[in-house]
């Protein structure tokens, strides 16, 4: 819990950022650490609250109160030790997570909640620099095989967790390095990516088997899994959503992830700098509002675009919650990222209509008309476009931040894998329509978050654990207090 009144003494303690016009000259990590005893006073502040709703809120079941605890009486290995209890990644979460555990803080009814992804974030930091964290490979071997398709967070803690069990466990990738979209979609200034390198070598370490440039079903033979007693697909959700408009073939009219990717691997020094996907001094729109679209703005603030736009088609949210939006479930207010300050134009109620383009076929504009949405009992919300508001808008890069529809379905029709009639995998306990064949993350439950792709893995690891010997050691989550979406 902390202190007995530390919420009562103790103000909400944030990271500090290094200045905009410094940080934007590179993509490294930008935050600044708060002193030691800044995080113990942030510990401190936890509640002695009896129902933990932090601990419900977070998809992992984290054991909050404890570590927190811990870390305000300065016991930062136990810390660390309750943490990867639930969870195997907190170096991705503490940076990566929109922190659901502290909008259920109870702290936050009345006063700004715990920073409690920044007190996970820097327990694992901790746990690095004293050299706590070590390679722990099984003491025994099951002698079972176990194929998991993808490396993303939530391949990688299945992989973990069932090496954990004494498994053998081979990991296969497509691209040329481990990590999925935690490598190639999230930003360095958000993520470097020797966060993901440094636990890679504590997995390879602890005994599992990483293939990448390899695509089973392609590269690699479906029949090669045959090989395995049970098979994770753990894929992702990777087909992205377009927009159907006239003009969409044009030059410069991009996918988010696309110019994510290059860019993250020109900084990782494996790619070239593409012109098409640059935003050097070019009138940027970024069409989405979610994390995607952020990081976008944040990429192309550092090209040096000469401007940058961001549309939204819903209205703008408001700074606090609504009625119909209670603790201590998801806030829906406004969000405004390290990426917005940087430097950006957003505009809300935005229906993009066309892109407009020259003779050589290069985006040069965006025609767009403002919309409202009409609000009835019992319905959903209906769009209308608003007369008279039409705008063209000057555009020389459009990005596309529109989220994914789902998997990629070519592997499932090669294991002739039951879907539903939205191509949605059915499963039951994380396990398909073929009884070795599990699936976890994204491509199990469409697009989500980080931190439930590591849950994910996590459960997804003891329903294969318990199929293959018949019961299963490994940690699993309770249900929590709040409902939870599976």
């Amino acid at each position: 819990m902390g202190k007995l009144k530390g919420f009562i003494e103790y103000e909400r303690i944030d990271e500090d950022y290094v200045q905009v016009k410094k940080r934007l000259k590179n993509y490294k990590e930008f935050t600044i650490k708060p002193s030691e005893e800044k995080l113990k006073k942030e510990g401190g502040r936890c509640m002695d609250c009896g129902v933990p709703f932090c601990h419900s809120g977070c998809p992992l079941g984290n054991l909050i109160p404890d570590f927190n605890d811990a870390v305000y009486n300065n016991k930062w290995e136990k810390a660390l030790h309750i943490l990867h209890s639930t969870n195997n990644f907190p170096e991705f979460t503490g940076r990566l997570c929109p922190a659901p555990c502290e909008a259920a803080c109870v702290l936050g009814i009345i006063n700004p909640p715990v920073s409690i992804e920044m007190i996970e974030k820097y327990i694992v930091e901790r746990g690095f620099k004293e050299g706590w964290i070590k390679a722990n490979p099984p003491l025994k071997r099951t002698g079972k095989k176990i194929a998991i398709i993808g490396s993303g967070p939530a391949g990688l803690a299945a992989a973990q967790q069932l090496n954990k069990a004494g498994h053998f466990i081979d990991v296969f990738e497509r691209d040329s390095k481990i990590g999925g979209l935690l490598r190639y979609g999230i930003p360095d200034f958000k993520m470097e990516k020797n966060i993901i390198d440094r636990r890679l070598e504590i997995l390879i370490n602890e005994g599992i088997n990483f293939k990448t440039n390899i695509e089973v079903g392609k590269n690699l033979p479906i029949e090669e899994l045959k090989k395995y007693d049970a098979v994770v697909l753990c894929g992702g959700a990777t087909i992205k959503r377009s927009l159907a408009i006239k003009g969409s073939e044009l030059n410069g009219v991009k996918q988010a992830i696309d110019f994510l990717k290059l860019q993250n691997q020109v900084v990782d020094g494996i790619a070239k700098t593409s012109q098409e996907l640059n935003a050097k001094g070019k009138n940027v729109i970024v069409i989405g509002g979610g994390d995607t679209g952020s990081d976008c703005i944040g990429t192309s603030n550092r090209q040096e675009a000469k401007s940058v736009t961001n549309f939204e088609i819903m209205p703008k949210p408001s700074s606090k919650r609504n009625d119909d939006n209670p603790w201590p479930y998801w806030p829906f207010k406004l969000k405004t990222t390290t990426s917005h300050k940087e430097g950006i134009h957003r505009e809300w109620c935005v229906l993009t209509k066309e892109f407009v383009g020259d003779k050589k076929g290069n985006v040069t504009g965006l025609k767009t008309v403002e919309v409202e949405w009409i609000k009835k009992a019992g319905e959903r919300h209906q769009l209308k476009e608003i007369k008279g508001s039409e705008k063209l808008w000057p555009c020389d890069l459009a990005l596309l931040a529109l989220g994914f529809t789902g998997h990629e379905t070519s592997l499932t029709k090669q294991l002739n894998i039951k879907t539903d009639d939205k191509s949605q995998l059915i499963c039951h306990n994380y396990q398909t329509s073929t009884p070795n064949i599990f699936s976890a993350g994204d491509m199990r439950r469409g697009q989500s978050l980080i931190v439930w792709a590591i849950s994910e893995g996590r459960e997804a690891a003891v329903q294969v654990d318990k199929f293959l010997m018949g019961y299963s050691s490994l940690e699993t989550k309770e249900k929590g207090d709040l409902p939870l979406v599976r």
